[in-house]
């Protein structure tokens, strides 16, 4: 037990040196280590990996606090809790820094060589891991360190290439000739899910292409006129009467001079453009498929830089956008191209470098998705898959994996997961091997080299939730962890991982990777829109941490979500949460400075508790069921909502007021029982904060008299039927009421509490008079009547303030409370003043001119001024009748 003898606290609640103790604190006790005590249940959940390509942003800050509050609560309500960490090495995204920084220094990868640029980017690793540390620290992430992963470690090296391995030998992965997404600028493939598409504005280019008989043209239409030179057909609708007499004949390039026949295929739209489209293979997906069906030649006229190459003929060397500029010049002057037009049309783009996507020929590496998709969808629709929440991403995540198509997994890069298949330098013998082969199985020699490329890192990540916990060695936390409890991520990575993860698991498992997977939205800027450089709008972490601390942020983001939604940013709602810090920091002093020498032993609740007491006890118990059943349904705004009003509203303003009347009274035994309600309270208040506001929330539990080491492997607050007490609920919703609007008649007379009052109250029936007699020290103590009279025989004084609550009337005689004659004047010179604003506000609206041509905001905000000013207007009427009697 540990016994609190530190009973000063700081009277201002300093967010910086507090952090930083308890953050150390939890580490130097190794607090979150799981597998401690195997008794308990098991629980865990795999943090989506960081990329380590910088510093956390503002949406890891929501998806990693989101988790914590899971965690936190499970690990209070008694299981054996395990928050793996780890980070991604993000081949594309890091190789792109690190080449970035190459290029200021005045080198590149090329000059360095590929072992020397690994070192590099291990190097770079090794900084930006550290950071990312730091960052979760300040965070206060509860996270096991001692099962730390990366993704590039040996063991899950080892679990990537047997993953590899075992689909290349099931044939689900195979190497072939395909149009994939190529960016130029990375200079490597992307999977279809890496392309972002944008709205463009761009040119439609209309083109005769004659035919070679030199009876006319046939006209074509395309947005990259450039391609053309690997045009190998012009494709039309074999039911199209306008081109059935052309099937077969043959047109003639322009500027190639190169002869193309014209072929019909059903995949051309007979009603879009001219209904004849011109067939490049190698640089469109579709022109792919067709040229496949109709076995015409490839033509690759651009190399990975997106240069034009020597099948471009005197276009040679040009970039791909400084060709399209010269050809259509060209093609103008021969008379070819006849028409541009503006052309409004979708256009992919790297989602890492922001470059325009090349749809490129190339030989890659892919997974054959089709038959990993049929056993999730098999799982799925048996109702024994993954419970998504919201349950509507369900439905999202279940039309991509039906529509799913091959996977490209090769990247051209240097970083990351080499591919283990090497080629025979003899015979060309492909061979995919779990251990580097010395000799090539088909003609024994030895002249072997490896694949050059690396495997798209959504590959390795696909293992995370099991090759983390040793997969494929059946290991101890693998037996004990896998499958995990829930995964929590956001909606734009459904596809990209939340549906390869259930893939692979399912296929090298047997299980689903996880029974849940909670779907967040992204976190915006005020305005609703997304975070971006360009338009500088992103928000640092660690610069709101040091500024307003980490429990305000934590609390402002985990609060203003709501399941899938996206959350917008405001630096308003982040100092109301630090207010509410501050609050909570305030209220928990008042209750230490007032124990005095109260011990976890003098705690006694069955004493002779008063109403307030029943009625806080009652109200924690309700919030305790409410708050626990939220976050079990991930509803982590509606339960920080109900948190901080019993916080704020029940406990601070009102329960912390009553209990002066003992604590500042003379019963000794009055004040014990009091000390023990305030700090049973206090302590589960805190406890169930403790998810959202850690820091807080273990600086003050240690000050109070407490048993165990830290708040965070404190028992969670349970639910008790003794406290149940329906009676002093309503009994105290009666006395509140009274109060308050004692208090608000008050603030309308500007008569302060100061200033006592003749106060009368008609109960509504005996019962009530009861209840209104049992609690009058609370009516004494908060409303300061000179004279108080309750009874269920009042009669209404004539000139007198009043109120109606449930189960009362309520009256302050005016004699005595204002001096009359002042309070009319200062109403009528009100009057005045607001007849001469509802008079020039209707004025302005009952001008047509006004409010024809004025801003329709201008207008909505002048007929709000008319409501604002006709509301005033029609209460100081209703005073003045009240003053007149």
């Amino acid at each position: 037990m540990a016994e609190n003898l530190e009973l000063q606290i700081p009277t201002t609640y300093d967010p910086k040196d507090i952090e930083k103790k308890w953050s150390q604190f939890w580490l130097e006790h190794d607090l979150f280590q799981a597998g401690k005590d195997l008794e308990k249940p098991p629980y865990s959940v795999v943090i989506p990996p960081p990329n380590v390509t910088g510093m956390l942003h503002i949406g890891h800050a929501l998806d990693f606090t989101l988790q914590d509050i899971i965690v936190r609560m499970k690990r209070m309500q008694g299981f054996d809790t395990l928050w793996l960490p780890g980070t991604d090495h993000a081949g594309i995204a890091t190789q792109a820094k690190v080449e970035a920084k190459l290029r200021q220094e005045g080198t590149n990868r090329y000059e360095l060589g590929r072992e020397k640029f690994l070192e590099q980017a291990w190097n770079w690793k090794e900084k930006y891991a550290n950071r990312i540390h730091e960052q979760w620290g300040k965070l206060g992430l509860s996270l096991d360190y001692s099962r730390e992963r990366f993704t590039l470690d040996e063991g899950l090296s080892k679990a990537v290439r047997k993953v590899f391995v075992s689909l290349y030998e099931k044939g689900l992965i195979y190497r072939g000739e395909y149009i994939i997404n190529w960016d130029p600028e990375a200079r490597t493939a992307l999977s279809d899910i890496e392309v972002e598409y944008k709205e463009v504005m761009g040119a439609l280019y209309h083109m005769k292409y004659p035919l070679k008989d030199g009876s006319g043209y046939i006209v074509v239409a395309t947005t990259r006129p450039e391609t053309m030179l690997g045009d190998t057909a012009v494709a039309v609708h074999p039911k199209d009467e306008r081109y059935q007499h052309l099937i077969g004949k043959t047109v003639v390039l322009p500027i190639t001079g190169r002869e193309i026949p014209i072929i019909a295929d059903e995949y051309v739209d007979r009603d879009f453009g001219s209904g004849a489209v011109k067939i490049t293979p190698a640089h469109d997906p579709n022109d792919f498929e067709i040229g496949q069906r109709h076995n015409l030649p490839r033509i690759l006229i651009m190399d990975e830089s997106g240069k034009m190459n020597e099948n471009a003929g005197k276009y040679q060397g040009l970039d791909r956008f400084e060709c399209r500029k010269q050809i259509v010049k060209d093609l103008q002057a021969q008379g070819v191209l006849f028409k541009i037009e503006e052309h409004l049309h979708s256009v992919g783009h790297s989602e890492r470098t922001g470059a325009v996507i090349e749809p490129y020929l190339s030989t890659q590496w892919f997974v054959k998705m089709k038959p990993l998709a049929k056993q999730a969808i098999q799982r799925q629709k048996s109702g024994n898959g993954v419970r998504f929440v919201p349950e509507r991403f369900e439905k999202i995540y279940l039309n991509w994996i039906e529509n799913v198509r091959d996977w490209c997994i090769s990247r051209q890069l240097w970083w990351g997961h080499r591919i283990p298949a090497w080629y025979c330098e003899e015979c060309g013998e492909t061979i995919v091997s779990m251990d580097d082969p010395t000799t090539c199985p088909s003609c024994g020699h030895h002249h072997l080299k490896q694949d050059e490329d690396v495997l798209d890192t959504w590959f390795s990540s696909a293992l995370w939730p099991f090759s983390t916990m040793g997969w494929p060695k059946q290991t101890d936390d693998l037996e004990r962890y896998y499958p995990t409890n829930v995964l929590v991520t956001g909606y734009d990575i459904i596809f990209f991982w939340v549906a390869r993860m259930i893939f692979t698991a399912l296929e090298f498992t047997g299980e689903i990777p996880f029974k849940e997977v909670y779907i967040h939205g992204l976190v915006r800027d005020s305005e609703g829109r997304k975070m971006s450089k360009s338009l500088g709008n992103g928000i640092d972490p660690i610069e709101v941490i040091d500024q307003y601390g980490a429990d305000a942020l934590r609390f402002m983001i985990s609060t203003g979500s709501t399941p899938g939604q996206d959350l917008r940013f405001h630096f308003e709602r982040v100092e109301a949460a630090r207010n509410f810090a501050n609050k909570i920091w305030n209220a928990s002093r008042f209750t230490i400075m007032n124990l005095g020498d109260f011990k976890v032993e003098d705690m006694d609740l069955s004493g002779s508790l008063t109403t307030a007491d029943q009625w806080i006890l009652h109200r924690l118990n309700e919030t305790i069921k409410d708050v626990t059943r939220l976050l079990e349904q991930y509803d982590f705004g509606e339960a920080g909502r109900i948190l901080t009003h019993f916080i704020w509203d029940e406990f601070c303003d009102w329960y912390i007021e009553l209990s002066k009347l003992s604590l500042y009274g003379d019963d000794e035994t009055a004040k014990k029982t009091t000390k023990s309600v305030l700090t049973y309270v206090l302590d589960h208040t805190l406890r169930l904060l403790h998810p959202y506001m850690p820091f807080i929330t273990e600086e003050i539990w240690q000050h109070l008299p407490h048993e165990g080491e830290s708040i965070s492997i404190a028992q969670w607050p349970e639910y008790r039927d003794e406290f149940v007490n329906e009676q002093a609920a309503k009994e105290m919703t009666l006395l509140m009421e009274v109060i308050r609007s004692v208090r608000n008649i008050r603030a309308e007379v500007n008569a302060p509490l100061s200033k006592t009052i003749q106060l009368m109250i008609k109960p509504s029936n005996e019962e009530n008079q009861l209840v209104l007699n049992k609690g009058i020290r609370y009516i004494e103590r908060f409303c300061n009547p000179e004279r108080l009279e309750i009874s269920t025989t009042i009669q209404p004084p004539e000139k007198a303030m009043s109120a109606v609550v449930t189960g009362a009337e309520i009256y302050l005689p005016l004699a005595g409370l204002i001096d009359i004659e002042q309070e009319m004047k200062r109403l009528e010179k009100e009057l005045e003043t607001l007849n001469y604003e509802v008079e020039r506000v209707q004025k302005k609206l009952s001008n047509q001119g006004f409010v024809s041509k004025a801003p329709a905001d201008v207008v909505a905000k002048e007929r709000e001024k008319e409501k604002d000013y006709l509301d005033k207007r029609e209460k100081v009427l209703a005073r003045i009748q009240e003053l007149k009697g």
